[in-house]
């Protein structure tokens, strides 16, 4: 059996049944890589919502559908609301169909959760985001056209989108999680004292 690697440690790879052959084991792969963006972090119908709003109509719904209640104390839930609503707005200027605002708001989602949560470097925030768009992108095959959601064009604009907006940024998300009220403002108060 090999071994795969995953952020923070290694994990035995699936073993494959005997008897498989190449075009199972590219079903069984595509059925784990289809599941990657599922399920959607906004419903159709929130997005649909959304979609006859404007930009205060777009914040409030999306701080609604988040439950942020301290947009004016906290300042995280704020830069996470300005992180979706502009992704949402961002998404509304492509013309997307419902489904692809639904897989990229899941896509922004799933890339906080990775960072959040997996404590995913930005360099393997890339290699995932590659991995995944190259998934829900066109593929050469035939059998799985029905699956797109982006097209190569769309891929490429969802990309260069997430290197100005999050992985420009990511230091200050990673600080965002990972810092503890206290580091923010005594490291607040140490800038201050420091200044002339």
């Amino acid at each position: 059996m090999s071994v795969g690697t995953t952020p923070g440690g290694t994990t035995p790879a699936a073993t494959i049944p005997a008897g498989t052959t190449p075009e199972s084991e590219r079903d069984a792969e595509f059925q784990e890589h289809e599941k990657i963006l599922s399920p959607d972090f906004l419903s159709a119908a929130q997005i649909t919502e959304m979609l006859a709003e404007d930009i205060d109509g777009v914040q409030q719904k999306l701080k609604k559908f988040l439950n942020f209640k301290n947009l004016n104390t906290c300042l995280k839930e704020a830069i996470l609301l300005d992180y979706y609503v502009s992704g949402f707005l961002w998404a509304r200027g492509m013309e997307f169909s419902v489904i692809q605002y639904s897989k990229f708001m899941t896509l922004l989602d799933m890339l906080l959760h990775n960072l959040r949560t997996l404590h995913m470097s930005l360099e393997d925030s890339i290699k995932w985001l590659g991995e995944v768009m190259a998934e829900t992108g066109p593929s050469h095959s035939q059998k799985n056209e029905e699956s797109n959601v982006f097209n190569i064009k769309q891929a490429n604009a969802v990309i260069d989108y997430l290197k100005i907006s999050l992985f420009q940024h990511y230091k200050l998300y990673e600080f965002l999680f990972y810092s503890t009220r206290e580091e923010i403002v005594i490291g607040t108060e140490v800038s201050c004292l420091l200044l002339p």
